[in-house]
């Protein structure tokens, strides 16, 4: 009798079955994989940004401003933090700076202005490295200065944001596409009060108007409309105050919406679908 080699159909089909459950079970494994991998990046990068700020407090005294209003009303916190870590022009921060959209101060010197040395010179930082930080330019501006944005509503699209980790948009950069996240929001706690509730937005311990140019210009990618601009409990504010936005910035330990971080600031990463207000942020609270 002739022996037979080989295998036969049904032993193929077998194995196969075999191989595609076992791709199955390890295509979820590896995508959890890399959203813990990006989530932990992303914290890093919080905590690079925590030093970095701590630095800043320690040179000026302070943590750097975050409200959006007037005279600054193209400026909002997420370029104020970008201009105090990195410089307005990402060369460095200029100790009299009035933290002005167009690299002027308040008394009406251009205290940006590369080519004088006697502002040059007085600069500080960068306070992080720049080549790791994720900086881009907010407005997409033709023909050589590619950015998040083509259209930046009320801000200036001539000045840098600090982006998170997760990239969902291509820039054109130096000749190559480079991916860029979602811009971080930093907002710095109002010290003197001791409140989240009070009815003017200035006396708060942290104002959500300080982002909210920003954030109304939606999803970079699509436009798609933010859910912390959304006001589902219908009290007149962006759901930064909003119980459902996972307990907003308030402990949950206490009956009393009393804030984490009261004293410093918050910082805030659109994480992975790359809008603000859903279950996947990064926060530093």
């Amino acid at each position: 009798m002739r022996k037979r080699f080989g295998f036969t159909i049904v032993e193929l089909l077998t194995a196969l079955v075999i191989i595609a459950l076992l791709v199955g079970l390890l295509i979820p494994a590896m995508s959890m994989v890399r959203k813990i991998a990006k989530e932990t990046a992303q914290k890093h990068q919080f905590t690079t940004i925590d030093m970095a700020l701590m630095a800043f407090k320690n040179d000026y005294g302070d943590y750097p401003p975050s409200e959006w209003r007037p005279p600054a009303e193209d400026y909002c916190g997420a370029q104020k933090l970008a201009e105090a870590l990195l410089g307005w022009d990402l060369m460095g921060f200029h100790p009299d700076s009035d933290f002005r959209s167009n690299g002027w101060n308040d008394a009406g010197d251009y205290i940006y202005d590369p080519n004088n040395p006697a502002y040059f010179d007085q600069r500080r930082g960068p306070y992080l490295e720049l080549a790791t930080t994720n900086a881009f330019r907010l407005g997409n501006i033709p023909i050589n200065k590619p950015g998040l944005f083509d259209d930046t509503g009320l801000l200036a699209p001539d000045t840098f944001v600090i982006c998170d980790v997760f990239g969902i948009k291509k820039i054109p950069i130096g000749g190559k596409m480079v991916k860029a996240g979602t811009p971080i929001l930093y907002y710095k706690a109002n010290t003197s009060s001791k409140t989240m509730v009070d009815p003017f937005w200035d006396k708060r311990i942290y104002s959500a108007y300080d982002n909210l140019p920003l954030i109304e210009l939606g999803k970079m990618t699509d436009g798609e409309q933010h859910g912390l601009v959304k006001d589902k409990n219908g009290d007149g504010d962006p759901d930064l105050y909003s119980f459902d936005y996972d307990g907003g910035i308030r402990d949950p330990k206490v009956g009393i919406p009393w804030p984490y971080r009261p004293d410093s600031y918050i910082l805030i990463s659109a994480g992975a679908d790359g809008l603000y207000g859903t279950s996947d942020d990064i926060r530093n609270f």
